[in-house]
């Protein structure tokens, strides 16, 4: 790690915690934001000299509240002050900020923030990429990949999330029971594409992404105590659990991509996996199937295939058909199409995945599965453009490498073939 990089993990840790807990005071979003964003250069310029506070979290909401107010106060000088009931919360006293820096208020004031951004009246999008942006701090660009839409598209929805929000006054308290209730799917998403963002951007079982991960994790564990008979957010819960579980395997010790098949499953985390298994068990039990635990119980199969041949591809194809009924995506047919190509062959795969084209020609791992199936069939010309284009697209450098490594096998495979063709 470099001399600045602790600090860098630092702040992405500290960032859902401290925004938290600045938007319950502020009850502002452009203002919580600049208050972090400026507790974030003080920390740059104070921490190398002085080490890192023993509470990253409780420096950035002191420096950040403080950061606040001065900025409150300047413009008094040409604004009236709002009263104090519209600047604070009021339970925000002094004598009793420090004893609610804990634990477990940085917990509620997290998803208090989930739960204010899933208001209903915002667009179903709007709220989700408004809680990417303010509670993760994902950038745009990482928020429009989730989407599978434009840098520019993105950027708009969450400008006008912000906009209606401000001009809406929508209250950021916690919801009552009800309100959570309505709310609870938006919220699961929310968590389960923070997952996806942390699961996708890592560059080795060291990224700092992985906070990402194990930020989804925790919430959705404390979204289940909210909601424990809810078997969705069961299935949510196993599904990050057995995806995280893999964590140290996804990559050599060069940093590079081993595919689920090629990954040494010693390296598996069997506490993960078993709580995973239970909660999947438990949720099917309630008889209220949904596209989590679908997910999780492919995830399930994954896991309990001691090795890659015995894994049941016929089951999980199944339950991939099942998701496509449950929840219709492109993205959901291209994974299908990865059971397909074991039980079927790379031929029907690919007639499965060439219609999806138009919807995900933005995609890499669209372009990363055409370019491998038209590998296995010999058609080297096409693979390698598909290739081409998926590194194009790579998001990170695990990526680009394991599609490079592709390009130089197919080269090695062409080479041998014209080598053959020579000597008959």
């Amino acid at each position: 790690m470099t001399d600045t990089a602790w600090i860098d993990l630092a702040l992405v840790s500290a960032r859902p915690q401290a925004m938290g807990a600045l938007l319950r005071y502020f009850r502002n979003l452009d203002m919580a934001e600049e208050a972090f964003q400026e507790a974030c250069i003080r920390a740059l310029k104070t921490w190398p000299k002085s080490g890192p506070p023993r509470d990253p979290a409780a420096w950035l909401i002191f420096v950040g509240r403080n950061s606040g107010i001065d900025k409150v106060r300047r413009q008094a000088r040409e604004t009236a002050l709002p009263p104090e009931e519209l600047l604070s919360d009021l339970e925000d006293r002094e004598d009793e900020l420090a004893d609610r820096l804990d634990g477990s208020h940085y917990r509620d004031d997290i998803l208090r923030l989930l739960f204010v951004c899933s208001n209903p009246a915002l667009p179903a999008t709007q709220q989700i990429a408004l809680a990417l942006r303010v509670v993760s701090g994902l950038s745009v660009k990482q928020i429009a990949r989730a989407f599978l839409v434009s840098e520019a598209a993105m950027e708009q929805r969450i400008t006008r999330a912000k906009a209606r929000v401000a001009a809406a006054g929508i209250p950021f308290e916690t919801p009552d029971a009800a309100d959570r209730a309505e709310r609870l799917a938006a919220v699961a998403t929310m968590i389960y594409l923070v997952f996806n963002e942390g699961y996708s951007a890592m560059n080795g079982p060291e990224g700092v992404s992985a906070d990402l991960c194990d930020e989804a994790i925790r919430l959705s564990r404390l979204l289940l105590r909210l909601f424990p008979g809810e078997p969705e957010i069961m299935g949510l819960t196993a599904l990050l659990l057995l995806q995280h579980s893999r964590a140290r395997a996804r990559f050599d010790a060069e940093g590079a991509i081993v595919l689920l098949e090629d990954q040494d499953r010693r390296l598996w985390n069997r506490e993960m996996i078993t709580e995973a298994l239970a909660m999947i068990d438990k949720a099917m039990r309630h008889r209220r199937p949904g596209a989590y635990q679908v997910q999780a119980a492919i995830a399930a199969l994954h896991a309990r295939a001691a090795r890659p041949e015995l894994t049941d591809w016929e089951e999980i194809d199944l339950l991939y058909q099942t998701l496509e009924r449950l929840q219709p995506s492109p993205v959901v047919t291209l994974n299908r199409a990865v059971a397909v190509s074991k039980r079927e062959g790379p031929e029907a795969a690919l007639a499965l995945v060439e219609p999806l084209g138009d919807r995900l020609a933005g995609y890499f791992y669209y372009h990363g599965l055409r370019g491998g199936l038209l590998k296995q069939m010999g058609r080297a010309g096409e693979a390698r453009i598909a290739f081409d284009r998926a590194i194009a697209l790579a998001t990170n450098g695990a990526e680009a490498a394991y599609i490079r490594m592709q390009l130089d096998h197919l080269a090695a495979e062409t080479a041998s073939s014209a080598l053959v063709e020579e000597k008959q």
